[in-house]
């Protein structure tokens, strides 16, 4: 396990520096953010000292020195948009963005795993064909459309959930909350069922696949055979053998709520990470764009890491072949 763990890290600081390069390098080209700094009546003058000041006429590979010189030591860079720390912003964000693609995530593993149990051990059944059809629609439905349609009927039509905004929140001074009033809670309803639904339909389709290949095992008729009762033959054997390839998938899934929940949140105007990296393309905010893409780098290799530890906890063969 060591050993996994220190290939994993050693993996993971080049892959960071490699994003960082290619994140650092490719925004340069979005825009200028002088232009949009200094405003279309600022003089040529104002502009080239705003872009001294920023340092924008060093090269290329001096620019990228510093950056990485300031990431070394836990600097991220100031925001063009807001004069403030990329860090700081970041810490603000990312209290809205991690509760919400946590309730997404929980939605997506409950209602997908217990879907494909359902319909694996249900197949044939007019109920087992019901969810199937409907998981076809979280993924084929965009999910603007479909945070839109909820919209249209919870917010606009009935009044029941607020439309947009994270509702009333608790500072706790290193973290922001809406997990502890009511406010908070209806504004999360929304946006991490728009956020789970197409996780919910790839995660119920998967665990149907698996289970089915599970429960025509040999050892599962061996189990019939002898009879055992067809609830731990379901749940402790079938189950079991079947959630090992999902692991991934669901990890994977998880940076995937996270790094592209920025359609949902831009369209609940929710406050967290996502809807900042629109904010900063529009504002050509350089240092928050590789900022986001560093971070987003940051939690894949975390999700990898634990999936891999979660693998050898989950079968103990694993272990044993990496003994060998």
């Amino acid at each position: 396990m060591l050993n996994l763990l220190v290939s994993r890290a050693g993996q993971g600081v080049l892959v960071l520096l490699v994003v960082s390069l290619l994140s650092f390098v490719l925004f340069n080209f979005v825009g200028d953010p002088v232009g949009i700094m200094a405003g279309e009546f600022a003089t040529q003058a104002q502009r080239d000292e705003m872009r001294q000041m920023l340092g924008l006429n060093a090269s290329i590979v001096e620019q990228y020195g510093r950056f990485l010189f300031r990431l070394l030591h836990g600097e991220l860079g100031i925001s063009y948009q807001h004069g403030r720390p990329v860090l700081e912003i970041l810490l603000e964000r990312l209290p809205a963005t991690l509760e919400l693609s946590l309730v997404a995530m929980v939605l997506a593993v409950v209602l997908g795993v217990v879907g494909g149990c359902a319909t694996a051990l249900w197949r044939g059944r007019v109920a087992a064909q019901a969810i199937l059809s409907t998981s076809l629609l979280g993924i084929s439905l965009p999910t603007f459309f479909v945070g839109f349609i909820l919209i249209l009927v919870f917010s606009v039509n009935l009044g029941w959930l607020p439309s947009f905004g994270r509702g009333e929140v608790v500072d706790l001074g290193w973290w922001t909350t809406g997990f502890l009033t009511l406010s908070g809670w209806k504004a999360l309803v929304l946006p991490a069922l728009t956020l789970s639904l197409y996780q919910t339909a790839i995660i119920l389709r998967l665990v149907r696949a698996e289970m089915l290949e599970a429960l025509r095992a040999d050892h599962i008729r061996f189990a019939r055979a002898r009879g055992v009762s067809r609830p731990r033959i379901n749940f402790r054997h079938a189950l079991k053998n079947a959630i090992v390839p999902v692991v991934t998938v669901m990890g994977l899934q998880f940076g995937s709520i996270i790094a592209f929940s920025v359609v949902t949140e831009t369209v609940f105007q929710w406050p967290g990470i996502g809807f900042l990296l629109v904010e900063a393309i529009n504002f050509s905010d350089i240092p928050v764009m590789s900022a986001y893409l560093l971070l987003i780098a940051l939690v894949f290799l975390t999700i990898n890491l634990v999936v891999d530890i979660l693998y050898y906890a989950i079968d103990p063969r694993l272990s044993v072949a990496r003994a060998r």
